[in-house]
């Protein structure tokens, strides 16, 4: 099975699990980066990120390529105010034929809560019922604990399975 892992992430938390995820799955990866990058620090990180992500906003990104032979997609993105993040939003509006028929599983990373939210916002703008499979990680690259290992563990193998 080919697999890509699509990710946005802005303090590297996501890019974290990701190469972890990529390196034991052996799944290709897409970094999704917005022409206009958002703030990293400071208020403006929670304001400018929350207000983006509640209002459904979608970012023009840097150029990429997806090729569509893949038979399933991993998408990757920090939690924003219990949503996904607006670059996710922009790639699966931009990409939503191509993902149709795929296998679409999905990991967050948060430092509190809101993922399950975000999952059902993005199986919402997929179009879909369900995800494939899910995880969810507190701060991975930040606070590495032995729950996140366990996590990736699981959700490697449960990737691996299908």
């Amino acid at each position: 099975m080919k697999r890509i892992i699509v990710y946005y992430s802005l303090e590297g938390n996501t890019e974290y699990i990701a190469n972890k995820l990529a390196e034991v799955t052996g799944a290709d990866k897409l970094r999704l980066i917005p022409k206009k990058e958002f703030p990293k620090s400071g208020f403006s990180k929670f304001f400018w990120g929350g207000k983006s992500a509640v209002m459904a906003e979608k970012p023009d990104l840097e150029q990429y390529d997806l090729d569509s032979d893949y038979d399933e997609i991993i998408i990757g993105f920090p939690v924003w105010a219990g949503n996904i993040t607006p670059p996710i939003r922009t790639f699966v509006a931009d990409n939503l034929e191509k993902l149709k028929g795929k296998k679409i599983s999905a990991f967050a990373c948060q430092s509190g809560a809101g993922a399950e939210k975000a999952f059902e916002k993005l199986k919402s703008v997929l179009g879909i019922d369900s995800l494939s499979e899910t995880a969810i990680f507190i701060d991975p690259k930040d606070k590495p604990s032995e729950q996140n290992d366990l996590t990736l563990e699981v959700f490697s193998k449960k990737i691996m399975r299908q």
